[in-house]
């Protein structure tokens, strides 16, 4: 039976998936820690605390299943039996409890069928029957069981009804030995309590079972401590029964002693932070978008009206009240933001188990080091790029690192490196993936390539050592000598480029031969409103993230020169490769003005020549539904102030498509004939 009532259960249960990720990351991170200290008696004790708040917390939200089976956990992990274990076999079973906990909470929250529990019960049984004689034999007497721990929400129930100014009361049961039935003596007791006051708390969650002699409870109630003493003694059915006042100290050291907890179930300062819906955030982000598309609608009117009234009075006033409104409405913009802003932290902190276990599948030794964790970005993009961090990662140790037989003939040390590194680059975020591995071979990679007809070996003899390497992102393209189930496949660092790109982000690579390589990932700080720089191609407008442009330089057509079929610029001290989105000319028009946009893309510089600059514009990206626009060319639209609709354009892609486009032959200009009028007149058009 519960003590909640079906009034808080579903706050409880969404208050519980919110608070449940924290409790299976500190399971990791405790096991991880206990296999590299083995017997630390400390750490096993963290992971029973870990387990048995999850088992209150589930046990509280009606989720039986995996109550139970953390139960079953936290017996088998009592100090007679952990003392007895093998580490390795108890860091195992720790490791297989988080993984198949969080198989059942992703069951839970999608309605689905539940993960078979039987390999995880199979490692529990393992595991007691090491320790178990130890563990039967033993006597345990409430006294010198170990302190009580009360859940997460028993502790924010009993901190709510504090600041109520209520009082609080903990009350230990014990049933009478003589009772024939235990069930039904802790429903009389039950029923005696509800009219005692609000029952806050209840220690072992399973009360009302026939093996539960001992019980605590918390109420809340405004009747004398001896009045609720008298009530609490039932002749024949509860032995005994003290009552005393609830203390902050009781709370404090509960807290304490389960990591996981919400502090706010022990300080009252912990109740100004706020478990928002991220949805919600998103809703007000896209509000205050709304609101920047009419301060440009505004500030249109605003020039419209100062260019038929120059001289009017009102238009300063218009002017000082759009400048007050611009300087609140981009205040507000930050604030917004940074809400959604987190540390790196929470996503470099899944590594260690999955370097753990991807280098454990290798036979490989390998130590991971972590840096810049306080850097901090768009939760949604961080949440976008879990996924190809992990291929990465996975990549780096199965493919890059050598074995520990190579790593020794080549003088490096037997257990090999992996690098995750974070910090800021003006209105970006960097994160870089390296390891100190045999690094990649440009004429291996290249090879590869020809022989599955990615490049032609022609145009591979044309590129340039990071164009080779670039060649690893195209479909299909792997080095590794045979196909394991981590990598070799040539499936994977496609897909990582695709979600980058479409973070409006870039990714590069450095890498030297016998010394490592690492992945560098460029990523905007937000993608919902972007500075942009607002151009003109055709007739069409667009728009491209402001952040990549680099300068904006003016050039004539008889300044560019065709190399290996791809049109460059020498500005200044640097050959720049154009990318020229409009149609490509037969012949070069000698003098005619260009605008060259010059645009970053990780490390490498290209030139976008565009017909017409329009000016910088503060937009509000909306993505655009696949049904209305199929291009990856594209990444999002926005609006105007005037209604006009502007495509951000998807840099990535678009020099991609464009540099690969054929130019057509240059048209050989007619020879006039000598002392001709009309052939000095012709221009050799085609």
């Amino acid at each position: 039976m519960t003590f909640f009532s079906e009034d808080r259960m579903a706050e409880l249960r969404q208050l519980f998936f919110e608070s449940t990720q924290e409790i299976l990351q500190a399971l990791n991170e405790e096991a991880l820690r206990l296999e590299k200290n083995p017997g630390d008696a400390e750490t096993a004790r963290s992971i029973r605390r870990a387990v048995h708040t999850l088992k209150g917390d589930s046990a509280a939200t009606g989720f039986r299943e995996l109550s139970q089976i953390a139960h079953e956990l936290e017996d088998a992990l009592a100090p007679e039996v952990t003392s007895a274990a093998p580490a390795a076999e108890l860091v195992e079973l720790v490791l297989s409890a988080a993984d198949t906990f969080d198989g059942m909470l992703a069951a839970y929250r999608g309605n689905l069928q539940l993960p078979s529990v039987e390999p995880l019960q199979a490692c529990i049984a393992r595991l007691r029957s090491t320790g178990a004689s130890q563990s039967e034999t033993a006597p345990r007497s409430p006294a010198a069981a170990a302190p009580l721990m009360w859940s997460e929400y028993q502790q924010v129930a009993i901190h709510r009804a504090l600041q109520r100014g209520k009082k609080v009361y903990r009350i230990v049961a014990d049933v009478d030995p003589n009772c024939l039935t235990k069930a039904a003596a802790w429903q009389l007791f039950h029923n005696v309590l509800q009219r005692t006051g609000e029952v806050l708390a209840v220690q072992p969650e399973n009360a009302g079972s026939e093996q539960i002699s001992h019980l605590e409870v918390v109420i809340a109630s405004d009747k004398p401590e001896a009045w609720i003493a008298d009530r609490c003694r039932i002749p024949a059915v509860i032995a005994s029964a003290t009552v005393s006042a609830w203390k902050a100290r009781q709370a404090s050291v509960s807290a304490a002693a389960e990591p996981p907890a919400v502090a706010g179930a022990a300080s009252p300062v912990a109740e100004n932070v706020l478990r928002v819906d991220a949805e919600r955030l998103d809703q007000v982000l896209n509000l205050i978008g709304e609101l920047i598309i009419g301060r440009s609608m505004l500030q249109q009117v605003l020039g419209e009206f100062s260019r038929r009234f120059p001289k009017d009075t009102l238009r300063n006033k218009f002017a000082d009240a759009m400048a007050f409104q611009s300087r609140v409405l981009n205040d507000l913009q930050r604030s917004a933001m940074q809400v959604r802003m987190v540390p790196v932290e929470h996503l470099f902190r899944r590594f260690p188990r999955l370097v753990r276990d991807v280098a454990k599948q290798c036979g490989k030794e390998v130590a991971l080091l972590l840096s810049g964790q306080e850097t901090e970005m768009d939760k949604s993009i961080l949440d976008a790029i879990a996924e190809p961090l992990a291929h990465l990662v996975r990549n780096a140790i199965d493919h890059g690192l050598e074995s520990a037989e190579e790593r020794e003939n080549a003088g490096k040390p037997a257990k090999g490196t992996v690098r995750l590194n974070a910090y800021h680059q003006g209105n970006h975020v960097v994160v870089e993936v390296g390891d100190d591995g045999r690094g990649l071979d440009p004429a291996l990679i290249l090879k590869k390539a020809v022989e599955r007809g990615i490049v032609g070996s022609e145009e591979g003899a044309r590129l340039s050592p990071a164009e080779t390497l670039d060649l690893i992102f195209r479909p299909g393209l792997t080095t590794a000598e045979q196909v394991t189930a981590i990598s070799g496949r040539g499936i994977g660092m496609d897909v990582v480029q695709s979600v980058v790109q479409k973070l409006k982000g870039s990714i590069s690579i450095q890498s030297q031969p016998g010394q490592g390589t690492t992945f560098v990932l460029k990523l905007p700080l937000t993608l919902a409103i972007i500075k942009s720089l607002l151009l003109r191609v055709q007739e069409r407008l667009y728009a491209i993230p402001l952040n990549a442009v680099v300068e904006i330089s003016r050039a004539s057509e008889d300044a560019i020169h065709r190399v290996d079929n791809h049109e460059v610029l020498q500005l200044r001290n640097t050959v720049l490769t154009l990318v020229r989105m409009n149609s490509v000319p037969a012949e070069l028009a000698p003098g005619k003005r260009i605008f060259v946009v010059v645009i970053a893309l990780g490390e490498r510089r290209y030139g976008l020549i565009v017909d017409e600059l329009v000016g910088e514009e503060e937009l509000v990206i909306k993505p655009l539904d696949s049904e209305v626009i199929v291009s990856d060319l594209v990444s999002g639209a926005s609006i105007l102030g005037d209604g006009r609709v502007v495509l951000m354009l998807n840099l990535s892609a678009v020099v991609d498509h464009y540099s690969r486009r054929s130019l057509p032959p240059l048209a050989s200009p007619a020879l006039p004939a000598p002392g001709s009028a009309a052939g000095a007149a012709s221009g050799g058009a085609q």
